[in-house]
């Protein structure tokens, strides 16, 4: 039977597992519970192919423990039941350890179901979900868990991976492989990270290429093909979607051109195009704001065009966009200024209009002057002294000007005319 060459080379010890150095490294508290043969109820969060399932394995083989796997978008509370049924028989002495995947996926009542097993130790449970689990597991399970975050693998440790993966492969087929100058570490690289993913593209690159003698050519144009887009991590609906977001407002609002560059190319060829865009207008408003007011038509403008164009065209008006915002002075003080008045809204700080504020029923000028409104077109400078904040809040500041050349010579602009009065 077809095995994967990722199941064939998954590891067997701690030590064989790359890129989590930070909880497996020698040391790391995650190595050290494994170590000691005393395993809590965990809950594995990290991107898929990053070696969760293969830690509950090694765990289950150092602890002697029996181990159930269990898929939560197609598990049933039945098959929850199958299991409790076995505790406390020979065939699960020591009780079970239970490796749930995609955690997530079950409902609350599904997740509740384990808790009673949990909570007795008879079921170690080992949860493992690609979404933020304090968003996505009940409360209850978390709290009987410690969490542990497995980190996107890095080019270079999957570069260890992907040369073992050559030696397996050399090994199997008899040949010797003669990679272009640099096709390992694009295959590294091109995975995002997922393991499973360059090993797949290893094996396929093998099963594909032509021999040459005892010689296999390893093409850098074949490792395109068989990489394609499978670096790009950003399901619509996924916590990593989210984060490709927020790096590239933080790239913009950190003034780095390069690095918003980066994540709006890894938004538009995952296809992201329109969360991409509504994330470019934000960040006008909020990050570049009252310092270059200009930056919010321009950029609705560029992201129209987007829309317009469709890719790849429409690279070339938001890679404008992003490059002028991150190059753009910055403040955030108006909304800033927004956010503390709808704190104290919320609060229930409001109070009764002024009444030269209110409007009038025939609406006339007449009218409203009649109630003490102060016209301000009628004063030096279109401005008058007069009070606009309800009683309660009178001397309240929301609005500080940015320390940008726009706002501080509005600044300046009006502390002038004020003064004269």
């Amino acid at each position: 039977m077809y095995q994967p060459l990722a199941d064939l080379l998954r590891p067997e010890t701690l030590d064989d597992v790359v890129g989590q150095e930070h909880i497996l490294g020698k040391g790391a508290v995650l190595r050290r519970l494994i170590e000691s043969g005393k395993i809590p109820n965990m809950v594995f969060y990290g991107p898929s192919g990053t070696g969760k399932t293969t830690v509950a394995n090694i765990i289950a083989k150092q602890t002697n423990r029996t181990l159930y796997k269990l898929n939560a978008t197609t598990a049933s509370t039945a098959d929850i039941r199958e299991i409790t049924a076995q505790l406390d028989t020979f065939m699960a002495p020591n009780g079970v350890l239970l490796y749930l995947d995609e955690i997530q996926s079950f409902n609350k009542k599904q997740q509740q179901s384990l808790l009673e097993y949990i909570e007795n130790g008879k079921i170690t449970l080992i949860a493992s979900t690609t979404e933020n689990p304090y968003f996505y597991v009940f409360n209850a399970i978390l709290s009987r868990s410690t969490v542990f975050e497995f980190k996107q693998i890095t080019r270079e440790a999957a570069r260890k991976a992907v040369d073992r993966a050559v030696a397996f492969m050399e090994k199997r087929t008899g040949l010797t492989a003669q990679p272009e100058d640099g096709v390992l570490d694009y295959i590294a690289g091109a995975s995002g990270g997922d393991l499973r993913k360059s090993m797949n593209a290893i094996e396929v690159l093998f099963s594909a290429a032509v021999p040459q003698g005892n010689k296999l050519p390893l093409t850098m144009a074949d490792a395109t093909a068989v990489t394609q887009k499978s670096a790009m991590r950003a399901d619509r609906d996924g916590d990593n979607h989210y984060d490709l977001l927020s790096a590239l407002q933080k790239s913009i609002r950190g003034s780095d051109p390069d690095a918003a560059c980066h994540y709006l190319a890894r938004l538009l060829e995952a296809g992201q195009m329109q969360s991409a865009c509504r994330r470019l207008m934000v960040t006008a408003a909020e990050d570049v704001g009252l310092a270059y007011p200009q930056i919010i038509p321009i950029v609705k403008s560029c992201v129209d065009m987007a829309l317009m164009l469709g890719m790849p065209e429409a690279r070339i008006p938001l890679g404008d966009a992003a490059v002028l915002m991150a190059t753009s002075p910055k403040s955030n003080s108006g909304h800033l200024a927004l956010d503390a008045a709808l704190a104290d809204v919320q609060k229930g700080k409001a109070g009764p209009f002024p009444r030269h504020l209110q409007n009038v029923h025939a609406d006339t000028f007449t009218q409203e002057r009649s109630q003490g409104y102060l016209y301000p077109h009628d004063y030096p400078n279109h401005w008058v002294a007069q009070q606009y904040l309800p009683d309660e809040l009178v001397g309240t500041h929301y609005y500080e000007y940015g320390p940008n050349k726009l706002e501080q010579a509005a600044k300046h602009y009006w502390e002038a005319v004020k003064k004269e009065v």
